[in-house]
């Protein structure tokens, strides 16, 4: 039998985290993802406590977070779970509901900023169409990041979360280094 080992989307032992003057980038390899969508008659649940948003919504809470992905259809996330049954975990917190495994599926990057906000949203207003003055912390929505279609999610004024399909990882991550990159160098013109 052959000697497996686990990589991040990236290809890589570990995930690749780099700098560029305030933002910083990090491959999130931790991340464990579940859809959850309501069956017909179903009574809305409270997966891991969490209070499922709406349209355009992230929410969070102890055991995970949940964003809108369609109309009774959200994303189920927690950090450092990736390795587990994570759709398991939320099926026995959602009865009645279908819930699907989708953390192989999808590639987690996390965009923080050591100097507030703005830029945050300067990255937002050069890699994606959402109008960052509508989109503080608590919101979510897909949109496209050069040819790929995404999941932008904003927990917090300094930190953004891009979810792509993992087969385009690479691409995912040439942009917004891309773009992190050229933002820094404009930066200190």
């Amino acid at each position: 039998m052959p000697d497996l080992a686990p990589i991040t989307a990236l290809g890589a032992e570990t995930p690749r985290r780099e700098a560029f003057g305030a933002l910083t980038l990090t491959e999130n390899a931790g991340l464990a993802l579940a859809s959850l969508a309501l069956r017909r008659n179903a009574s809305r649940p409270v997966p891991l406590g969490l209070d499922l948003p709406g349209p355009g919504g992230w929410a969070a809470g102890e055991g995970g977070a949940a964003f809108w992905t369609g109309p009774d259809q959200w994303m189920i996330a927690a950090e450092g779970r990736a390795e587990e049954d994570f759709a398991a975990a939320v099926k026995a917190a959602a009865p009645g509901c279908s819930v699907t495994e989708q953390t192989d599926a999808w590639a987690a990057f996390e965009i923080t900023s050591a100097a507030g906000p703005a830029p945050i949203v300067r990255l937002l207003e050069k890699t994606v169409n959402i109008d960052p003055e509508a989109f503080g912390p608590g919101s979510a929505q897909r949109t496209g990041l050069e040819h790929l279609s995404v999941f932008v999610i904003r927990p917090a004024e300094e930190r953004l979360i891009v979810l792509g399909i993992r087969s385009a990882a690479g691409t995912l991550w040439h942009a917004l280094e891309t773009a992190a990159r050229n933002q820094d160098a404009e930066a200190r013109r």
